[in-house]
């Protein structure tokens, strides 16, 4: 067992466990130059342009939930656009710095974010609602109720 790294790269994270070589990445820090060149704030943007959403479908609707804590309903918008896409956007604002404040840490995330979710064929479209509670954001988008085929019964003569 050999204590010296590989010439690729790789290291032990402990030296006396053989199958502990942490594997080469050839792409590990490819990304780290691209994003420290960015803006300060198109980092900010980018962390919160991730928001998460999650969409359940229930016998009745299809029901969207997104976490936006601290924003106000006014700061979000919600929309139906053509070909049945359903978006979802809004913006947090940083807070202002005053020249007698010193900042030690900033950690939350400002910008603005955009997610769109294409709304299958039995979306009622007209009837979308959504409302925001605690840093919640819900919309349901309700369903048509399934048309089940007419079954016709044949008499048999003879």
């Amino acid at each position: 067992m050999s204590l010296i790294p590989s010439i690729f790269g790789g290291r032990r994270t402990n030296v006396f466990d053989p199958f502990s070589l942490d594997v080469w990445d050839p792409f590990d820090g490819l990304f780290a130059s691209v994003v420290a060149n960015e803006p300060s704030s198109a980092r900010e943007t980018s962390a919160f342009a991730n928001t998460k959403i999650d969409w359940k479908e229930t016998p009745e609707a299809h029901i969207f939930k997104a976490d936006l804590p601290g924003l106000k309903k006014e700061e979000v918008k919600v929309e139906v656009e053509e070909g049945r896409v359903l978006q979802i956007s809004g913006e947090r604002s940083r807070e202002q710095e005053e020249k007698n404040e010193k900042w030690h840490r900033v950690e939350r995330s400002s910008g603005k974010f955009l997610r769109r979710f294409r709304l299958p064929e039995n979306a009622k479209l007209d009837q979308v609602k959504a409302s925001l509670e605690n840093g919640v954001l819900t919309v349901t988008v309700p369903k048509e109720e399934e048309k089940k085929p007419e079954v016709k019964a044949i008499d048999i003569s003879g």
